[in-house]
């Protein structure tokens, strides 16, 4: 399978707080994160990956995201994440 793309979780290194996103590039887009580029997740950087799956299509990517974001896909990552 050729990857392509990403579905992720961050987590706050400081906070309580995860942020589920999808991308072509896992380490430049968690450089974006924690360089403050998404105004509405500054106050909670810096992140850190700590889940990711790897896919071929765009698709697949954003379809994986909206589970994470689910009541269902929270549930697996809670159990998942758990330490």
């Amino acid at each position: 399978m050729k990857v392509g793309f990403y579905a992720y979780v961050l987590k706050s290194k400081h906070h309580d707080y995860f942020y589920k996103g999808h991308c072509k590039d896992l380490q430049k887009r968690l450089l974006q994160h924690n360089s403050g580029m998404t105004a509405s997740i500054k106050p909670f950087i810096p992140f850190e990956i700590v889940y990711f799956e790897e896919f071929e299509t765009l698709q697949e990517a954003i379809k994986r995201e909206k589970y994470f974001k689910s009541s269902r896909g929270r549930e697996f990552l809670k159990k998942i994440l758990a330490p």
